[in-house]
């Protein structure tokens, strides 16, 4: 494939260039075999990897079966999100243990490749569970959790803790090496997420929402994680969890090299308001806001391309945003030798943006998929 005088992103900003494709990958030179796409006037950018959200058009990831990764990988690609790791909830070990069973023995044949699992929960704080069923909250465990890493096929790529929980800081230690620890849904301070962070956490799941706020006395995880330069933070931009200026206040203080955009959608998205649930629990959705009955946010009803452009209409410069949403959570997920950017040699995952930053063309594997 030849995508010929298309804006391309680069580390450098947008360069007019031809892209070539050769099989499923990026290639410096063209293969004269090939079709050939006009893209002038259009972007091109890297495919996107959401890194946390859990479902999408009526299914989980946590439903545990097939049929709903092979949905929610079709609907992301729709969305230009080329690779996706979704994430499991605080369940019970049996519930867990067929969730990571199954997505072991998930074969990516169509749409979003499945790069990982974000696992959130059970880990986590009671105070700070926002959406979490307490029922299945558990002390971090290295036991439980290298169960359910086996189970998984080594699919868990990210696992999230409390810092404050009893036995986390030496869980932290003991996992550091085998998966990304997340600080999220806590109650710690700056002290206990420093320290969480100096134990081997890199990540922060979905900055400013279940944890303490910034304040100019008590900074927080939020502080913890700016003063710890090798921590990258998510960020929900899909207009209800973090207001604008915040926002933009947030790339200004972590600068677009440690933002990570997600979108933290459930399986209310891309469907019409109404009931639905995460984590067995009931949700009720209303325009673009998802809420437990008690008022408590329950994920988001956007993908990870629309919170990408909201992040845009709030002032964050485009080549941020799309750096945020493809090369960040690649390098987190330890997979940017091959995904994450437009560079020869890597995966063709490119979507054509028209100028106004509506989809054109979604290419996963270089074969067009919309």
């Amino acid at each position: 494939m030849v995508i010929k005088n298309a804006l391309a992103y680069t580390e450098n900003g947008f360069i007019k260039k031809d892209i070539f494709t050769s099989m499923d990958r990026i290639s410096d030179t063209p293969d004269h075999s090939s079709e050939i796409i006009d893209a002038e006037g259009l972007f091109a950018i890297p495919g996107l990897i959401d890194i946390h959200f859990h479902g999408c058009v009526g299914y989980d990831f946590c439903d545990g079966t097939q049929e709903a990764i092979r949905a929610i990988a079709d609907y992301e690609a729709r969305w230009g999100v080329t690779s996706i790791a979704p994430a499991t909830m605080t369940l019970g070990y049996d519930e867990l243990a067929k969730i990571f069973t199954n997505a072991a023995s998930y074969e990516n044949s169509h749409g979003a490749e499945l790069v990982g699992i974000n696992m959130e929960g059970p880990y986590l704080s009671h105070a700070k569970k926002g959406a979490q069923n307490a029922d299945f909250l558990m002390h971090p465990s290295v036991e439980h959790f290298r169960t359910m890493q086996k189970l998984s096929g080594g699919l868990i790529k990210m696992v999230a803790v409390a810092p404050e929980e009893p036995g986390a800081m030496e869980f932290i230690k003991a996992v550091k090496d085998e998966v990304v620890v997340s600080v999220a849904h806590t109650t710690a301070d700056y002290d206990i997420a420093a320290e969480a962070f100096r134990n081997g956490a890199k990540n922060v799941t979905h900055l400013y929402n279940a944890m303490p706020p910034f304040s100019h006395r008590n900074p927080g995880v939020i502080g913890a994680a700016f003063d710890a330069e090798h921590v990258k933070v998510e960020l929900i931009c899909d207009g209800v969890h973090i207001a604008p200026s915040v926002i933009r206040a947030t790339f200004k203080m972590f600068g677009d090299d440690r933002i990570i955009l997600v979108s933290d959608s459930m399986r209310a998205t891309g469907l019409q308001d109404g009931e639905y649930t995460l984590g067995g629990q009931k949700v009720i959705v209303s325009g673009n806001k998802a809420t437990l009955e008690d008022g408590t946010l329950a994920g988001s009803t956007t993908n990870l391309m629309a919170c990408m452009i909201k992040a845009v209409s709030m002032g964050i410069p485009l080549e941020s945003a799309i750096k945020c949403a493809s090369a960040n959570p690649a390098r987190q997920l330890g997979i940017y030798d091959e995904y994450g950017s437009l560079s020869p040699g890597k995966y063709a995952d490119i979507v054509l943006l028209n100028p106004d930053l509506s989809i054109n063309k979604v290419i996963i594997k270089g074969k067009i998929f919309r």
